[in-house]
């Protein structure tokens, strides 16, 4: 039986030149304007886009024929769960936690050798796609401790080169009696390498000591924050978003999906009040990570509208949330155009420009200067893209990191269907 696992990209640049150093030409690209274009990409960051064959002087390393792909800043995933994918039993099991809050179920019992093993895999899987940084939201206490953060830590070291992977922490309980510890374990998270805070409250006894304690070691390490809320609460919410307006560099809130279950009057005040506190809002139109009961997709229309950033992502990958989770940005993006009515273009900002401020990196354009992160797929516009996103090419760096390529074949007889309508015979009966 073939390993279906994704396999180490087989491209590298040579050994003595660093990873994001070496010149790289591609070649007959189209952009979203219409143009068909060259691109030379060196040192990490696009050095020149041009008209075919007008950058192809001087010296120039590999070569990347691009002909009939479409060329686009690269999607990043803004909430990965990678110490649980690829954990799901296949019994289909889609229960969720148990409590108020939209995490999934973890282990009590963590082995960390298979955590960065799966946290890699899905990592890889995730950049095959496009994803060239991944937010991962990782537990710490209970169980797991900082057994799972340190597992997920190793694989981010190991994937150096290929995707940007950082971690959040997200402690069980930091309120009552259980609560001073969870603020040590939390502090510790972050001096071992986590560079975002975070958690659920809706889980907590207290939610709103639980926001303040998460606020509190965010101010006292100058970190971001991201939280999991269903956000069914519009009292709760709206008190979060009154505590996070003052807290820089930020704070994230997803998937909110209960801000879709409230009355469109009370949601449009929420919004309101999380755009004037500059909270960013992730949404996860894949299915969340959560309990089926509190699956669902926050108004993004409304938020958008609002000035709230709105950004999607994947949530689960195939594990115990959502076993058949992909963890494909494209995939959101589709959903969100072909579900909620968005824009192509809207549909997949969400997965780029605004996923990549979310996770404060920084703006990528198709000219030159900006960083050489890139997607190409095959298709001859953003919907096609959108539609059918097959064969793509992943640009980290400027080096180029992963390649899916897709043939269809048809039997003779629709080969033949499928010449008919240009010679002009009749269809047979």
């Amino acid at each position: 039986m073939p390993d279906s696992r994704p396999q180490p990209p087989r491209f590298p640049p040579s050994p003595s030149v660093p990873a994001d150093s070496a010149t790289l030409l591609l070649c007959g690209a189209r952009l979203t304007d219409g143009r068909t274009v060259d691109v030379r990409l060196g040192g990490g960051r696009i050095e020149a886009v041009g008209t075919p064959g007008s950058l192809a002087t001087g010296a120039v390393g590999a070569r990347v024929d691009l002909r009939g792909y479409l060329l686009l800043p690269a999607p990043v995933e803004p909430h990965a769960h990678c110490d649980t994918a690829l954990s799901a039993d296949g019994t289909g099991d889609t229960r969720g936690s148990g409590g108020d809050g939209p995490e999934p179920p973890h282990p009590e019992e963590v082995h960390p050798e298979e955590v960065q093993r799966r946290a890699t895999e899905a990592a890889l899987l995730q950049l095959g796609h496009g994803a060239t940084a991944l937010r991962s939201h990782v537990r710490i206490g209970d169980g797991p401790g900082l057994d799972a953060l340190a597992a997920v830590l190793r694989a981010r070291r190991s994937l150096r080169g290929l995707a940007e992977l950082t971690a959040v922490a997200m402690p069980g309980r930091l309120t009552g009696g259980a609560g001073a510890d969870g603020l040590a374990m939390l502090r510790d998270a972050v001096k071992m390498g986590a560079t975002v805070v975070g958690g659920c409250p809706d889980a907590d006894p207290d939610p709103t000591g639980y926001v303040e304690a998460v606020l509190q070691i965010a101010s006292e390490f100058g970190c971001p924050v991201d939280l999991h809320t269903d956000a069914r609460d519009p009292v709760r919410l709206s008190r979060l978003a009154a505590m996070a307006g003052g807290l820089r560099p930020g704070v994230t809130l997803g998937p909110c999906g209960g801000l879709g279950r409230l009355p469109a009057g009370t949601a449009a005040r929420l919004a309101d009040r999380l755009a004037a506190a500059q909270v960013t809002v992730v949404c996860l139109p894949q299915g969340g990570c959560g309990g089926v009961g509190r699956r669902g997709t926050a108004p993004v229309r409304l938020l958008r509208s609002a000035g709230v950033r709105v950004a999607a992502g994947s949530g689960a990958l195939r594990d115990p949330a959502n076993p058949v989770g992909r963890g494909d940005p494209l995939e959101a993006a589709y959903l969100l155009a072909s579900r909620y009515g968005l824009p192509a273009e809207d549909a997949y900002d969400m997965v780029s420009a605004a996923a990549r401020a979310a996770l404060g990196l920084p703006e990528v354009r198709v000219e030159a200067g900006f960083p050489a992160e890139l997607l190409a797929v095959r298709a001859d516009g953003l919907a096609g893209a959108l539609s059918l996103a097959y064969s793509r090419v992943v640009i980290h760096r400027g080096r180029l990191v992963a390649r899916t390529s897709a043939v269809r074949e048809y039997c003779d007889s629709a080969a033949v269907a499928l010449e008919l309508p240009r010679q002009g015979r009749a269809e047979p009966s």
